[in-house]
């Protein structure tokens, strides 16, 4: 009888691998650092821009104002019954997320996605204290903690923290005047939440740009299996032409490919993946391997695009001895790409006009129920409404109040003897009214009679009308 021994169960988890790119250059590399520098000069200037809107009115360019309701954006003021606007935004992100992914793949994660963006700016601070790629392997590799390792990553960790620091710091800056709010934060009389808030952003920028990296894109964001069902064979993504790479060897074996197996592509890669090995759910079509194998094939002497855009209906065709395909015409502007960009734009044009025609002014009417109608001494029959007048001008407005629909109706506004009302400056004011029936009037002895209440602005004739119900005694 013999002994087996029992297998050892397979861990079902994969140790993390640290992955150091080097250094690359080349078109997609400098558009890179064209696209971070500006996302990330917009995101640490913008709190700071200032934007005149007159008296009673916060002159920050960009405010999400919570404690008033508001959103601010330079001219644009967004109130909370305009969320609508909000809404559209989102559709048009959307939109805007599916046309990119369906023309150029994950496009969005490689270029303008914040976990890449500061990825990237982490490992330019990193290459920058500990070395380019070698450098960095030997540091790894060294087991002995000296002098000289441990300087170097609390110097790495402090660069890092200063930047995460200032990313949490400009995001609160969006919900409170940033100059006042900087102030007390470093006088250490803000409110807690902004204390919080920062330190919350900090540990998460500082954690997910400096140590988990491409585990963040692979595990927890869910964008790589949402995009990976947005796309189709006329998708663009990066790929390897291995009827022109295959088989790989010396540059002067006569017999191989293109290929040398330089490792180039893969040694500049920020998720570790060899692209030679097919579509992969973990590349997110960055382009630095196109610039490392463009590199490697000019010094060469070969022709580039060995590794660069290509969609899986391009195999076939360029496998056949044709020239690639047209970029815009095969792959750009084609049936399901103008298909949302038609949308987008439709979405774009539907906010941009219901912006530009939405009233300065605003009216919302509530009756009062509890009594439905009081019978005055007189026989008068009064019915009460409660009128919600915003007026989002920077400037006091008086409104008058009217209504129109029943001949024997009147308009009485509670606590003034005049047909109008003065409405603070960017402000909405609950405005108690009555309207009344004279004794014996259709509108009085009759059961339920339709009118509406007109509201002007009498410094520029702008109107709105809302209307309503007025309940007599049914008899």
């Amino acid at each position: 009888m013999s002994s087996v021994e029992p297998e050892e169960p397979k861990s079902l988890y994969a140790a993390r691998e640290p992955i150091f790119p080097r250094r690359v250059k080349g078109d997609f590399r400098n558009l890179k650092w064209v696209i971070m520098i500006v996302t990330l000069g917009i995101y640490y200037v913008t709190p700071w821009l200032r934007w005149d809107r007159g008296p009673n009115l916060p002159d920050q360019a960009v405010l999400v104002d919570l404690a008033n309701r508001r959103f601010f954006f330079f001219w644009i003021e967004i109130w909370p019954h305009e969320f609508y606007f909000i809404a559209g935004l989102l559709i048009m992100a959307g939109l805007g997320l599916f046309l990119f992914t369906s023309a150029l793949g994950r496009v969005w994660c490689g270029y303008a996605c914040p976990q890449t963006v500061w990825t990237d700016l982490f490992i330019l601070v990193e290459r920058w204290i500990e070395g380019d790629r070698n450098a960095r392997l030997r540091l790894h590799r060294q087991k002995r903690l000296d002098f000289r390792k441990a300087r170097l990553r609390v110097v790495k960790w402090l660069a890092w923290l200063a930047i995460a620091l200032a990313t949490g710091g400009a995001w609160v800056f969006y919900f409170t005047d940033a100059p006042s709010l900087l102030r007390d934060l470093v006088t250490l009389e803000a409110h807690p939440v902004a204390y919080t808030t920062i330190g919350v952003l900090t540990a998460t920028t500082f954690v997910f740009g400096g140590f988990m990296r491409e585990q963040v894109c692979i595990y927890m964001c869910p964008w790589p299996r949402i995009q990976g069902a947005m796309m189709d064979e006329s998708t663009l993504t990066i790929g390897y032409r291995d009827w022109r790479g295959e088989p790989r060897g010396k540059a002067r074996d006569p017999k191989a490919g293109d290929c040398v197996d330089c490792m180039a592509c893969v040694n500049v890669c920020p998720m570790g993946i060899d692209i030679r090995d097919g579509q992969q759910m973990e590349c997110i079509t960055c382009g630095l391997c196109i610039d490392a194998c463009d590199e490697t094939m000019d010094r060469l002497g070969r022709r580039r695009g060995l590794v660069g855009y290509l969609a899986i209906s391009d195999e076939a065709w360029e496998t056949s001895g044709h020239q690639p395909k047209s970029v815009w015409r095969h792959h750009i502007f084609r049936p399901r790409t103008l298909l949302y960009t038609v949308l987008w734009a439709l979405v774009g044009v539907g906010l941009l006009v219901a912006l530009f025609i939405r009233p300065e002014i605003n009216l919302t009417v509530a009756p009062v129920r509890n009594p439905v109608n009081v019978t005055l001494s007189d026989g008068t029959i009064r019915n009460t409404y409660e009128l919600r007048l915003r007026n989002k001008h920077a400037e006091a407005r008086r409104f008058e109040i009217a209504l129109t629909g029943a001949a024997d109706l009147r308009v009485d506004i509670e606590g003034t003897p005049y047909g109008s009302v003065m409405v603070p400056a960017d402000e909405t004011m609950l405005q108690r009214v009555h309207v009344m029936a004279p004794p014996g009037s259709a509108a009085a002895v009759g059961d339920l009679t339709d009118f509406r209440f007109w509201v002007e602005d009498l410094s520029n004739g702008d109107r709105v009308h809302r209307d309503s119900t007025f309940n007599g005694k049914g008899e």
